[in-house]
């Protein structure tokens, strides 16, 4: 894997391990401060996939 530049999401807290960090040269890497070697990788079309559900999911109450 490529050296990726990893960009903390701007809702997470200061502390350290407490993020979610996301990279995208191509497609989507995403892990959480607590376990950096742990890599999530998708498209970014598969990850607007699940964005959108997640939301709708939140709008409907569920």
């Amino acid at each position: 894997m490529p050296q990726l530049t990893w960009q903390k999401a701007s809702f997470s807290t200061g502390g350290e391990g407490n993020c979610v960090e996301l990279a995208a040269p191509s497609q989507i890497h995403l892990r959480e401060g607590d376990h950096p070697h742990d890599i999530a990788t998708a498209t970014p079309r598969a990850l607007a996939g699940l964005l959108h559900t997640l939301k709708s999911g939140l709008d409907s109450g569920s």
